[in-house]
């Protein structure tokens, strides 16, 4: 019986309701033990008619395994992975022990998901997991990353956590704290659970303090025991009901707490295992009938289970240290399946008194699967017991910095650096101390600042850079960048200096890094060349990891290589999307965004820039969401939403860690909108802290014509020439056409010859010039001549401003194109029409674009990281904006 919950009750009737009509809904129960958690995943079971439930509960002695909750989820669908995309499939076999595969993290739970949608397209589902608290880390990460993405499934998932045990946080999910009774509701359920005297029902009232499973074993306990408790006397579960259930156990016989024991140390084991176990010390099957008198467990072919996880607690926590050690070890002889060489070796390092190499040789093979399995924390948790089981101090200290790395590349930064430090004290083997370093440097750029990153990037390098080659060439590689995003020339020269020292002689990719340090440092013209090569070699092909194709496609750039740039990333991003690796996919968005933005595609880069921010916040990667902010602000202003890129730009500056190239971008997002707005006084200083020091010779250096244009608008012609030779230096040697319609626009702007207009001529000739660039000079060109009356050729330049703008979603300028126009005594074409995908989401132009080219639902869904159901919600949602009835119909539109 429920009661008291009727708030409770009809929030799960709506979330139900909700998913049986294709609109899927999640939350979680929060609570005490005994506050109501499991009742009410109960009633949820009840009112889901029509639905197939998938449950799972928690398992404490379970919580180290890899993806042993999502394995217990999945257990009877195992025959549906072929309907998955192979690497999701794939993915999903390698975490449930089936195949060798190697696994990128998050790719589980991509799969998961999948299946989730898949299963749900037989009936609607209901997943039920309880005691959420004691689920291990990666079937957590796995559920809730499908959780979160689920929208348009009939999909209902209800998590019960409890307080005071190992966390469970849930962002992106409801929460509902469940509050013990009230009086009259507590009153309630006293009466129903027995009649008692009044004398006994106000003690238990008093005692359990509104807790309902307290109440309902006091009112029991009272039932079977005639008489009225002296008032002095506490009631048997008073104030802590595991030791209520303590006493019931310790009034078993010795092999029924002996098996019960056994249960609750292994309760993921099958009976045939449990019962093997107990074989050892005498026991068998029958031995558990007094613990199912009691109420204490149900037991069933397929195993042991405990009424209440309290239960299961009293039972492992009430025997003796030594009883418990025999039980692992009694565990750890049975369990010879391949299958269970994870749980065997937990047993083996449970049932440990002391430093015991074999059990920690054993758990770093648990790590070593684990990893390869995609679960990072599992490994994580897995090194760091190997570790305090490890006699020699150097190989602890090992042991450690691999757990620290394992901790960060879970996200779990804090520990990491714990770890790191840690370990580096014990060992004496100088790449491991790199590693560590290396490690305190990575977490550094998410809590402190890219330039403390730096400086601790080059301490960890320094004592190897002579003997692993390698390893430095890696670390150097994030200092640099590290360097960049602080825009700190004195660094930058330090990493360059240490690169260039690297044994065996530069590559293609160290010259090319080293150039780039060279060039934010001033010295264009030695910069260019081994940029250039680098961004050559990517774009033809050749082999390289994500870091260095990345770092390839940013120094084009940077040189005004722009298409090869972006075909590199479109490339790399479409097979980080194919081999399931979300953790680098907002590293890669973030070039191919600024990529689009400087070629003009800002509707492209509006997409990505919103899927890499919500990837990079669900993962923890708080920096890369400050530097998509910025991107995000410039985008903003682009559109005309002042507000919006205002909010974004704020949300830059103010972050203490200081990404000096994430704050220029952030400023030139403030200056646009002061332009635009005919404000160039307050415009000017903004652009001018955009083009000084290494971000204007970053890609901000693409600021100067903006610079330049508020200097002139406000009559100083000496702030407006201040940058323009370093313009013309890149574009003298990067030989860009880009850069050099860029320069020839500041030009004209500064004309005093009568050239201006051959000179704005001049760069809307240029090709490979990006449609915001030029709609950009058509707009200043424009103005130049409506000045000079001459109003046609003025209108001419006006009107295709006016269109390029509009269509690629740069509506912030339009109304100065008005203005013009206006002064002209023309009217401006209207707004966007239907049939263009101006009125579209991000998300919405994703999917309708792919659709466009003939991908079906569920090859969108893989891509995207959505259900199929989701993608075709998107579409029904679309096609009244792009004025189409059906899918053929999108492959004929400007999309």
């Amino acid at each position: 019986m429920i009661v008291g919950r009727y708030a409770e009750q009809s929030r799960i009737n709506r979330l139900v309701a909700d998913a049986k009509d294709g609109r899927s809904r999640s939350l979680v129960l929060r609570g005490e033990a005994g506050i109501g958690k499991t009742a009410l995943l109960d009633y949820a079971e009840s009112v889901a008619s029509g639905m197939r439930v998938l449950r799972v509960v928690g398992i404490e002695s379970e919580a180290e395994v890899a993806f042993a909750a999502l394995q217990l989820l999945f257990v009877r669908d195992l025959d549906r992975l072929d309907a998955l995309p192979r690497p999701q499939a794939e993915a999903l076999r390698a975490a449930f022990g089936a195949s060798s595969t190697a696994v990128e993290r998050l790719l589980p739970g991509v799969a998961t998901l999948s299946l989730l949608s898949e299963l749900a397209g037989d009936q609607p589902l209901l997943c039920l997991f309880d005691d959420a608290q004691w689920f291990d880390q990666s079937s957590i990460d796995a559920v809730l990353f499908a959780v979160r993405r689920l929208h348009a499934d009939p999909i209902a998932t209800v998590f019960a956590a409890r307080d005071g045990e190992r966390p469970f946080p849930a962002p992106g999910v409801d929460s509902v704290p469940l509050p013990r009774l009230a009086a009259t509701d507590a009153a309630r359920l006293v009466a129903a659970s027995a009649t008692l005297p009044s004398e006994v029902t106000d003690r238990i009232l008093a005692e359990s303090r509104g807790n309902p499973l307290a109440i309902v074993e006091l009112a029991a306990h009272a039932a079977e025991a005639p008489g009225v408790p002296a008032p002095v006397t506490p009631l048997p579960a008073a104030g802590r009901l595991d030791q209520h259930f303590r006493r019931q156990i310790a009034a078993l016989g010795e092999t029924a707490r002996t098996v019960l024991l056994l249960a609750a140390a292994d309760h993921g084991s099958a009976l045939p295992t449990i019962v093997a176990a107990a074989a050892e010390f005498g026991g068998d099957a029958s031995d558990f009938a007094p613990a199912e008198q009691s109420r204490l467990v149900h037991v069933t072919a397929d195993g042991v289970v405990f009424r209440h996880p309290l239960i299961r607690s009293a039972a492992y926590q009430e025997a003796p240290f030594a009883q418990r050690v025999a039980a692992h070890r009694a565990l750890a002889r049975v369990l010879t399946d391949p299958r269970d060489a994870d749980r065997r070796a937990w047993h083996v390092a449970a049932a440990a008194g002391g430093p015991d190499d074999a059990a920690a040789d054993g758990l770093e093979q648990v790590a070593s699967r684990a990893t390869g399995r995609g679960a990072a924390a599992a490994a994580a948790r897995a090194l760091e017991r190997a570790a305090q089981l490890t006699n020699s101090a150097p190989h602890r200290g090992r042991r450690l910095i691999a757990a620290a790395r394992a901790s960060y590349d879970a996200g779990q930064l804090d520990r990491a650096v714990e770890l790191a430090a840690d370990g580096s004290e014990l060992t004496n083997t100088p790449g491991e101390v790199a590693e560590a370093g290396w490690i305190r440097a990575q977490v550094a750029y998410e809590r402190t600042s890219p330039a403390e990153a730096t400086r601790i990037a080059l301490q960890a390098a320094a004592p190897v850079l002579t003997t692993e080659p390698e390893l430095v060439v890696s670390i150097l590689t994030e200092a640099i960048w590290c360097a960049r995003d602080a825009a700190d020339p004195a660094l930058l020269r330090r990493c360059a200096e240490r690169l260039r020292s690297v044994p065996g002689g530069p590559g293609p990719m160290i010259d090319g890094l080293v150039g780039f340090a060279d060039l934010l440092c001033g010295d264009v013209a030695q910069a260019v060349e081994p940029m250039r090569r680098v961004v050559l070699a990517a774009a033809d092909g050749a082999s390289g990891d994500t870091l260095q194709r990345l770092s390839a496609a940013f120094l084009g750039l940077l040189i005004g290589q722009d298409e090869q740039a972006v075909a590199i990333l479109d490339a790399l991003v479409a097979e980080l999307r194919c081999r399931g690796q979300l953790g680098w996919l907002p590293y890669a968005q973030e070039p191919l965004v600024l990529a689009q933005l400087v070629t003009g595609r800002l509707r492209d880069a509006d997409s990505n820039v919103t899927e890499a921010m919500a990837l990079a916040e669900e993962l923890g990667q708080e920096l890369e969401v400050v530097v998509l902010s910025a991107m995000a602000a410039w985008l903003a202003a682009a559109r005309g939403d002042g507000v919006r890129a205002e909010r974004l730009a704020t949300r830059v500056l103010d972050d203490s860690r200081q990404h000096g190239m994430a704050a220029a971008q952030a400023g030139w997002a403030l200056g646009l909108l002061a332009l635009m707005a005919g404000d160039p006084q307050r415009a000017l200083p903004r652009f001018e802290a955009v083009c000084t020091g290494p971000p204007g010779r970053d890609v901000t250096v693409r600021a100067i014509p903006e610079q330049v244009e508020a200097a002139v608008r406000i009559g100083d012609l000496v702030r407006a020439r201040r940058f323009v030779p370093g313009l013309a230096e890149w574009a003298s040697c990067t030989k860009s056409p880009v850069a050099s319609a860029l320069l020839l626009r500041c030009e004209a702007l500064l004309d005093d010859t009568g050239q201006a207009g051959a000179r704005f001529q001049e760069s809307l000739a240029m090709e490979s010039c990006g449609p915001y660039d030029r709609a950009r000079t058509q707009l200043v060109f424009g103005e130049w001549l409506r000045r000079h009356r001459r109003r046609t050729a003025a209108k001419e330049q006006l009107l295709a401003a006016y269109e390029t703008f509009d269509r690629i979603g740069a509506q912030g300028w339009l109304p100065r194109v008005r203005a013009e126009l206006t002064a002209l005594g023309e009217t401006a074409p209207g707004e966007v029409e239907t049939g263009t995908a101006g009125g579209l989401t991000p998300q919405e132009l994703q999917v309708v674009r792919r659709a466009a080219v003939g991908l079906s639902n569920r090859e969108i869904a893989a891509e995207l990281f959505l259900s199929p159901r989701t993608v075709g919600h998107h579409l029904y949602k679309a096609y009244p904006k792009l004025g189409v009835r059906r899918r053929a119909e999108l492959s004929q539109l400007d999309l």
